[in-house]
């Protein structure tokens, strides 16, 4: 549970105003047709993309992960700053990026949810056993602000779920912690999700009467063949979640970050009338521009290595929604694409 000490700290640094923004979504009836996400964003670059993603009103703004570096700090100038990776020092990086004048203008127009990866989390490549994991919980919780009520201030870890729109038009959007409980690759049986989160998520998709499921991730689901961290270190948990989405039925999509990089990675073979995709879009304020290539048989398209976000546009007129999913550069182009609908 959040703390007394926790609140005081993060509520008062970032000076929370409700009647000036959005923020937290307070109308969950009205369905989206405009969903916008991002990851991998430090709070002392520059952050060009806001007014970009701002273009286009999306109904939803999802953080996918790395939205503040807690174990990175390089101004482009001036002196590089020397801190310990602390209460203070994160709650110092949440509030640098909640109060910066193009992220507040955003935030006081969109309704913002998310997840986290490793540099919120704490640390680079950190897992379970990461010593500071209740105090950064708590603060990104409260950098999102997520209510006090909201089932995900009473449980361990930042996962959550949450169903937006009409019966008929409903979008339910599943926040993944791939931080909290993660065993580490080479554990003897490494996990990814933790018993609790694996029950949860198996339940929310058993019970779900959603039309849509965008399931967010820090680490990439598809994409299996790289050497950084992805779901294929944890095959058990990779393999329980697409026989979990197969078996659902609804129509899924995955949303990851983490990579300095973007890609759409399509899989077909799985028992779906539609293909599984998994669109990341990592690079809000800094991106991976001297990438050489690495393999991905689902790849679609080519990877893009500027700054962008990906947008998801979704149809309500047929049966079924369809959704056209685009990665967008910072000057609103659109560097990649994928439709899919089921029938």
């Amino acid at each position: 549970m959040p703390t007394t000490r926790t609140f005081i700290s993060v509520f008062l640094v970032l000076s929370f105003v409700a009647s000036l923004s959005a923020k937290f979504p307070d109308d969950f009836s009205q369905p989206l047709e405009v969903v916008a996400f991002g990851s991998c964003n430090r709070d002392e670059l520059p952050q060009p993309l806001w007014p970009v993603i701002a273009e286009h009103a999306p109904d939803l703004w999802i953080w996918g992960g790395d939205n503040i570096y807690a174990d990175w700090y390089a101004p482009p100038e001036g002196e590089r700053e020397k801190y310990t990776i602390n209460r203070e020092w994160v709650t110092r990086r949440y509030a640098a990026q909640f109060n910066r004048p193009d992220y507040a203008a955003f935030r006081e127009q969109f309704p913002i949810v998310g997840t986290w990866d490793d540099h919120d989390f704490g640390r680079n490549n950190a897992g379970s056993s990461y010593p500071l994991k209740e105090v950064t919980r708590d603060l990104a919780l409260s950098f999102l602000e997520v209510p006090i009520g909201d089932p995900r201030w009473t449980r361990e870890g930042l996962y959550g779920a949450y169903d937006f729109g009409p019966t008929g038009r409903t979008i339910k959007v599943i926040l993944l912690d791939n931080r909290y409980f993660a065993t580490g690759e080479k554990a003897e049986n490494p996990s990814l999700l933790g018993e609790a989160q694996r029950a949860w998520l198996g339940e929310t998709l058993r019970e779900s009467e959603a039309d849509l499921h965008l399931i967010v991730s820090g680490t990439q689901v598809l994409s299996a063949e790289h050497k950084w961290e992805k779901w294929a270190d944890y095959p058990e948990d990779r393999t329980w979640l697409l026989e979990q989405i197969a078996e659902c039925g609804t129509l899924t999509v995955l949303l990851s970050g983490d990579r300095h990089i973007h890609e759409i990675s399509v899989m077909g073979g799985l028992d779906l009338d539609y293909p599984l995709v998994d669109i990341t879009s990592s690079g809000l304020t800094h991106s991976w521009e001297s990438f050489e290539g690495e393999p991905n048989r689902y790849r679609h398209g080519e990877v893009f290595t500027g700054l962008g976000f990906g947008l998801l546009r979704i149809d309500w007129s047929g049966g079924a929604p369809a959704v056209e999913l685009e990665i967008r550069d910072e000057a609103n182009d659109v560097q990649n694409r994928f439709r899919i609908a089921s029938d």
